[in-house]
Parts: C-alpha cells; structure tokens; sequence
C-alpha cells in the first residue's frame, strides 16, 4: 500500500463524513474511540436508553405498580410499539404486534400459514424453507411440519419459484443472508409464492433498520424480525409478528395464550381471539425489555429509511474499495454480492480458516469489532445510524495489518 493510497482514502473518508446526513445521529448512542462493525448481532445503546428504564423501574413499576398496566400504558405496549416499527419495514398502522422471540414469532407465522393455505383446498403438504437460512428458523420450521403434517423442502431462495407447486403451503425465507448478507428479492419471490397459492413468510432480522422492505407494497402475508440488531432495542429485546391485515380475521395462531383472547379478563374456559394483530399476542408482556426497545426506537425520529438505505451502500462500497486497496491481493474474498440490488449491510470476508479466527480475534484486540461465522467467514456489520466512512477506512487498514501480522507468525 503506497502512503499515496492510504492519504487519498483518508481524505475521501473525511469528507464523505462532512457530507453525511446521518452523521448526527452518532452522538445519540453510548460508543467508544473504537469501531463497531457488530450491529448485525446487537445494535449499541442509545445514550436516553438507561433514564426512561430507570422511570420504568423506579416509578411505574416501584410507585404505581399493578396501576402501570393502564396508567403507564403497559397492556397497550405491543400494538403501539408495533405501530412505531411499522414504517420502518413499509407496513400501515395495526398489523405489527411486538413480543416473544423471533423463534416463537417463526413458529406462530409458519404454523399460521399452512393453516391459511389449508382455507384455499387441501392437499397443501409442503413448507419450502431457505435451505441458507439461520439455523433456529430452519428448526423451528421442521418442529412446524411435524405438528401439522407437512413436508419440509429445503431450496435456495434463487431456486424457490422452481420448486413451488400446487403441493406448495408455505414458504419461509431470509431477506438478507446472515452469513453472506445476500439480500434476496422479496418482491418477486413473494409474487411467485402467491402465484402458486401459498402463504409467503420473511425473516426480517437482517434488514429491518437497514433497508426498506415494503411488506405492505409487495403484498408479504407474514414477517417476523428481531429488535435488537439494526433496532438497537437491546439484548434479547422482543421480536416481532407482522400479520397482513387481509389476513387478520382468519390468522389462527398455534399459541392461543390469554393475552389474544377477545376477553382476556373473562377467564373463560373455551377461546376466542380478538380482533387485529392482537391475535399475535401469547402469554403477558416482558415489560422492561417492551419499554426499553420503545425508547431506543426515539432514534428513529425524523430518520428515513431511504436515507439509511444510501448511507449503507455507500459505507459497504467504500469498505469494499479499502479492503481491495490494502489487503494483499488473494488474502480475504468477499462472499458478499457486489450488486446492491442483492446487498443488504455487511460485508462478510472468507479468509483462510486456519487463521480467521485469530484474524478476529486481534481485530476486536485493536478496536475493530465484527464477529466470525466459523469456519472461515469474517463479518462486518455497517448500521449507518452511528458507523462513519472513517470507520470503514480504520477497519479495512487494521484488518491489512492483521492479516500481514497473522501471515508473518
């Protein structure tokens, strides 16, 4: 690397930052003079985040106790904190209801799905699943198909509108791929799945806060994400269930708990759900972590996704470009598609597998923090609300340091 290079790459980071129109938004979270490049596994702490906990703690839990649940708004909390994540994946008011795991979420849309499918006939048999996809959904969906007697069919994204049939009731896909950050096309792999008359369900824990989505204007059935990613709600902070709303009055979820029931004081014996993407609703509400990720979504205020959307492509695009500039030709490939249409936000490098664990390891020594997906994939996650061109700049000329450091010993 010529010091020529490496002054030019400087500059250019320096006055993409001056530019930038999300770059106020990095005082708003609790970060160090190191880079975080793992907002894809847990998004940093907004700085206003401990105060309004305290509140929650001190005041409507220590002072006004059993009175929160009206008072302070708690049985509410899922609907309205779903209203608030809702145009952040393109969805109207009234269809996003927040709570549980996005594995319980997996397991309540999957099983709901085939169920929708089964109103159209019978001999729907099949759940296709991204045979790419994390490893819970694709356990979660198999649990599924043995409750209800289905068949699960793995099948690459690309391949799904090959495979998909009159047997076809379910199809259950990432967005964006966690290990490559491929992101697919939802859009026509939705089309294609009603084409075929079956229920289409994302994964939308790697690009909700990323990328938009637009569940309502490409038609999707039923998504589920995390929070605590791009959302930056917080360790295990509630997922999510969105449920279209021409499929609210027949989604019959598998958890039918005493929270989605029509009458949920009534204490009745036999079940009936109530109206709206309240039926997502199962058992009572983990309130503290509910009230957390409420606060941190404040960063959101004002923030549009398009925006994120531009600063993403242009921060992994810059990256791309240091890597290539100082890390020795042949050292790191980028398993991450070029093409924006098929890039979500990260960029996962495969190095070689001996060394790529300790790659990671003194990059995170140094100050850049990614995280490995084993064997040999190198990940760096780019959240554009608080990571700056600088910061790609950094970590592409650490990780050459690394890796020429790794090669010597």
């Amino acid at each position: 690397m010529s010091e020529t290079t490496y002054t030019e790459l400087r500059e250019r980071a320096a006055t993409f930052d001056a530019v930038d129109p999300l770059a106020p938004q990095r005082k708003l979270f609790a970060l160090d003079d190191g880079v975080y490049l793992d907002g894809n596994s847990l998004g940093a702490l907004p700085l206003h985040v401990p105060a309004r906990v305290q509140d929650v703690l001190t005041r409507q839990w220590g002072e006004l106790r059993i009175r929160s649940w009206g008072e302070s708004g708690w049985w509410t909390a899922p609907e309205r904190i779903g209203d608030r994540i809702a145009p952040l994946v393109g969805a109207a008011a009234g269809q996003i209801v927040v709570g549980d795991s996005t594995s319980v979420n997996v397991f309540k849309a999957v099983v709901a799905a085939t169920r929708l499918a089964s109103l159209a006939g019978e001999g729907r048999d099949e759940i296709l699943v991204d045979a790419t996809t994390f490893p819970t959904d694709g356990y979660i969906a198999a649990s599924a198909a043995r409750l209800t007697g289905h068949r699960i069919v793995p099948v690459a994204p690309a391949a799904v509108p090959g495979v998909l049939g009159d047997r076809t009731a379910a199809v259950l896909l990432n967005q964006v791929d966690f290990r490559t950050g491929r992101l697919h096309d939802l859009p026509g792999l939705t089309a294609a799945v009603h084409a075929a008359g079956a229920i289409a369900v994302w994964d939308l824990c790697h690009s909700a806060g990323a990328l938009p989505v637009g569940l309502d204007e490409h038609g999707v059935d039923l998504a589920v994400g995390c929070t605590y990613k791009y959302l930056n709600g917080g360790p295990g902070s509630p997922a999510y269930l969105y449920v279209a709303e021409r499929h609210q009055a027949a989604f019959d979820s598998p958890l039918p708990g005493w929270n989605s029931h029509a009458d949920p004081f009534g204490m009745t014996p036999d079940y009936a759900p109530a109206d709206g993407s309240v039926r997502g609703r199962v058992g009572t509400p983990d309130i503290v972590s509910m009230l957390t990720l409420e606060a941190a979504l404040d960063v959101w205020d004002g923030v549009s996704v398009d925006t994120v959307r531009a600063k993403s492509l242009a921060l992994t695009d810059f990256f791309l470009e240091c890597v290539e500039a100082y890390v020795p030709q042949g050292r790191v490939v980028s398993v991450t598609p070029a093409a924006h249409a098929e890039r979500g936000s990260q960029v996962a490098l495969r190095c070689a597998e001996a060394e790529a664990e300790a790659v990671m390891r003194r990059l995170i020594e140094r100050g850049v923090v990614g995280d490995l997906r084993r064997p040999d994939v190198l990940r760096f996650g780019f959240t554009p609300l608080y990571v700056g061109f600088a910061d790609a700049e950094r970590a592409a000329r650490v990780l050459a340091e690394v890796l020429e450091e790794t090669q010597q010993a």
